[in-house]
């Protein structure tokens, strides 16, 4: 009974040492425990240099994405504004699509670098992500702001939240969750046809806020739900719609990191559902 006790106490000790990293093994003798001791030493030993190996390499990837975004910034600009000259100035219509091309293109490939920059310092956690409990209201209402333009070109209805719907609450980062909830929103016009309705509302739970999202899009197959939110990943049917594949990954991680979550229902060729849950 004591020497059980004795050995419960030195594993205690063990496990409390090994998470405050001063874990020693003791003498070598021969013992059942010291074997354990010794493997135990040699399992902390490889998880320690394992996590700063993986430190190094998101330091590494860090400071790669930053330096390409450092010096693309300026060159880019400077294709982008030529572009913008050259479409200005006297050509043919076919050289004159050319331009608007290569201008269709620089755009394309700034908004590819601005995005692994975001996600960079994300996951980095770089720039922090700070949720405070407001109004969601005026959330919806600055998001909806952005996609005027777009909801227009298609002739898109946009019914929005219910009076009765004004002073819900949740927790959450402003900035990055407006960023999350317009590459939703973005999505449903892009994929929704011409002279269709998207509709948001927002609910009240007893634990999650919800923002729900619907449109009479294309749709998501069954199969593709789960790989939408990953990194580049576009279905085949979507490839004739510009886009890059980050947006909904980017959203995903927004909201997972401020402890919500996003759930998707979707029929092909009727319309997707994004319900987007923020804590209370």
């Amino acid at each position: 009974m004591f020497g059980a006790k004795r050995t419960f106490q030195r594993l205690n000790s063990m496990i409390d040492n090994a998470m405050n990293g001063s874990f020693i093994e003791s003498d070598y003798d021969e013992t059942e425990l010291s074997k354990l001791e010794v493997k135990w030493k040699r399992y902390i030993s490889s998880s320690i240099l394992s996590k700063k190996k993986i430190e190094k390499e998101r330091e590494n990837i860090k400071s790669f994405v930053s330096d390409i975004s450092h010096q693309t910034k300026t060159p880019l600009s400077n294709i982008i504004l030529y572009s913008q000259m050259l479409e200005e100035s006297t050509m043919t219509k076919e050289d004159k699509e050319l331009v608007r091309e290569i201008s269709k293109q620089s755009d394309k490939l700034n908004f590819l670098i601005q995005n692994l920059v975001k996600i960079s310092r994300l996951e980095s956690e770089t720039m922090k992500i700070i949720p405070i409990r407001q109004e969601i209201k005026p959330l919806i209402s600055s998001i909806v702001s952005a996609v005027d333009t777009k909801l227009k070109a298609k002739n898109i209805t946009l019914e929005l939240p219910e009076e009765r719907e004004t002073g819900v609450f949740a927790c959450y980062d402003k900035k990055w969750t407006e960023e999350a909830i317009f590459n939703i929103l973005d999505n449903a016009i892009k994929y929704s046809r011409v002279n269709t309705t998207i509709k948001i509302m927002i609910s009240d739970y007893d634990l999650f806020t919800g923002i729900l999202i619907r449109d009479q899009g294309c749709g998501i197959a069954k199969d593709e739900i789960n790989e939408i939110f990953k990194r580049f990943y576009r279905s085949n049917r979507a490839q004739e719609k510009e886009g890059i594949g980050l947006g909904l990954y980017l959203a995903r991680n927004i909201i997972s990191k401020q402890h919500g979550y996003i759930d998707v229902k979707s029929e092909v060729m009727v319309g997707s559902t994004f319900e987007i849950y923020l804590p209370k």
